[in-house]
């Protein structure tokens, strides 16, 4: 049975020590990413950090705000430990992506709260490839299919 939610908002990454910029809608383009993120890859390569999706129930969870832990998609409504390596992802109309893998937490966690790092260890959202691009906005139904 498929998992489904919403997508609460969305954020781009300029830079990597910039703060998220939050949007309204991105742009998604297969096999590359978003455009205007700095994780969007246009040389023909393959990366698995494409997307961070997260979901807002464990960033409450740990007292944290949207973008915090810099991801692009922030959902609401599905459990994030249901999803597994090579789940599909479908949002709004058009996108569809897989999962890729756990996003592994950095030292910028406890560089927001000491302990962090650990804390949230296998909890810190999933990352994805585009396998089918287009626009997606906050409020878009978002299913994940195994």
């Amino acid at each position: 049975m498929p998992l489904e939610g919403t997508v609460k908002s969305l954020g781009i990454a300029v830079s990597k020590l910039s703060p998220m910029d939050q949007v309204d809608k991105i742009e998604l383009i297969t096999g590359q990413g978003i455009v205007g993120d700095r994780h969007l890859r246009t040389d023909g390569t393959r990366s698995k950090r494409q997307i961070l999706l997260m979901d807002i129930e464990t960033l409450i969870e740990f007292g944290l705000s949207e973008r915090d832990i810099k991801e692009n998609i922030t959902v609401q409504g599905i459990d994030f430990s249901l999803i597994k390596l090579g789940n599909t992802v479908r949002i709004g109309m058009d996108v569809v992506l897989e999962i890729t893998g756990d996003c592994e937490p950095c030292s910028r966690m406890d560089e927001l709260r000491s302990g962090l790092k650990n804390a949230i260890d296998g909890r810190r959202g999933m990352l994805a490839y585009v396998k089918s691009g287009g626009t997606i906005s906050s409020g878009d139904s978002i299913t994940v299919e195994s």
